[in-house]
């Protein structure tokens, strides 16, 4: 992470709000200090983005974006954050229900760093918080 940012946080698009409840649970319960900040669509997303990075406030550990949003769907916000000079260093994780061979190669060709599908049950939504803690915040050192 890029030392002059005060704080980081992961970012998460997700319109269902009882997705984003469930995630919050699941990322509390498996440790996740870091700051969680939820946005409903790419658009919110991005400016919440934009301002932290023109402030020098916070830089997102990682972007959890869910492809099938309003205003602004994922693929979009995607190709944007990707296309910035500075924010396309962050690593974005799609999750998303889409299990279409070409929509994800599609979003690994706009630069996504994985793509996860959301898992069905709760347990299963657990495990996948966990790996990716262990991934994003324990393995990876982020670009400065």
């Amino acid at each position: 992470m890029n030392k002059q940012f005060k704080e980081r946080y992961l970012l998460i698009a997700e319109d269902d709000e009882d997705d984003r409840q469930l995630m919050q649970t699941a990322f509390t319960a498996k440790g996740f200090t870091e700051k969680l900040v939820f946005t409903e669509n790419g658009e919110e997303l991005l400016n919440y983005m934009y301002n932290a990075h023109n402030n020098k406030t916070a830089a997102p550990v990682f972007v959890l974006l869910d492809l099938n949003m309003p205003k602004k769907d994922g693929k979009e916000t995607l190709r944007e954050i990707k296309q910035h000079p500075e924010l396309k260093k962050t690593p974005v994780v799609i999750f998303s229900t889409t299990n279409n061979q070409q929509v994800i190669n599609n979003c690994y060709e706009l630069g996504a760093n994985s793509y996860i599908l959301k898992p069905p049950v709760y347990e299963s939504l657990l495990h996948a918080v966990e790996l990716l803690k262990q991934y994003w915040i324990d393995i990876v050192i982020s670009p400065s």
